[in-house]
């Protein structure tokens, strides 16, 4: 996949390039032992985007994901205006998966199926609550997917935003919180999902199709259709996957019949 092949050579020495896969996972690591060990301190502001993706030879949006990443450890926040700081006092987190999640198709996929369930009610209730502002934001954010897609690029960070709008947009916090959580556990099987869907481009088409199908079911404030469009997506992500041979096809349960 393109975002994972980056060359390294006319980077700054500052750092070693990242340059295997998990580019974001590896970042991610590296910021939060910088903040552990004392090397960033609680306060401090966090190098620019550019000077990150810079020092440690891999792409903008590599760092975006990290960075979201370690923001949703409560070890970082976003200042508007400012940049990103370093917490005084990073909150709790209860809420933990398996860290070995990734390791099964399996339990990628019972993480993706919460994601479904997760987003097709942020979208209906997205739907009821949006805000003038927020349907422009949400679909700036769809322009932005589309721009990617159409360079040939994957997209990860620019899909995530995307539906991390459509979160804000339902008005309650708590599902933007849950779902940025989540996403941690699904970088990986992000990449898979679209890098699965760039080798056909009627599989671009579909996704193009279900993003605006969700968007157009917000701005008409619909709610069921705003629910079924969402949950539509994410069907089509796993059947694509099963379709590409990544996951196998799962079978229905035969009908039973009761006996007469």
């Amino acid at each position: 996949m393109a975002d994972l092949v980056l060359a390294s050579s006319a980077r700054l020495a500052a750092a070693e390039p990242l340059v295997a896969e998990r580019l974001s996972d590896r970042l991610a690591a590296r910021l939060i032992h910088q903040i552990e060990s004392g090397h960033l301190q609680p306060g401090e502001r966090l190098p620019s985007e550019a000077q990150l993706a810079t020092t440690h030879g891999v792409s903008r949006s590599v760092v975006r994901e990290a960075v979201h990443q370690v923001k949703s450890r409560g070890m970082v926040r976003a200042r508007q205006g400012s940049g990103v700081f370093v917490s005084f006092q990073p909150r709790p987190r209860a809420l933990a998966f398996d860290p070995q999640v990734l390791d099964s198709i399996d339990a990628v996929v019972q993480v993706v199926e919460l994601r479904r369930v997760l987003e097709g009610e942020m979208a209906a209730l997205a739907a009821q609550r949006v805000t003038t502002a927020q349907l422009g934001g949400i679909r700036r954010a769809l322009q932005v997917v589309d721009a990617v897609t159409r360079a040939g690029e994957l997209g990860v960070a620019e899909d995530f935003a995307f539906h991390r709008a459509i979160g804000e947009a339902t008005g309650n916090p708590q599902f933007v919180r849950l779902l940025t959580f989540i996403e941690q556990y699904l970088l990986d099987a992000m990449r898979i999902t679209k890098g699965n869907e760039a080798r056909r481009p009627e599989w671009l088409a579909q996704v193009h199709d279900e993003h605006h199908a969700i968007y157009k079911a917000i701005a008409t404030r619909n709610a069921t259709a705003a629910r079924r469009a969402a949950i539509r997506h994410h069907l089509g992500g796993e059947k694509r996957l099963a379709d590409g041979g990544l996951t196998p096809k799962r079978r229905r349960s035969p009908t039973r019949r009761s006996k007469s």
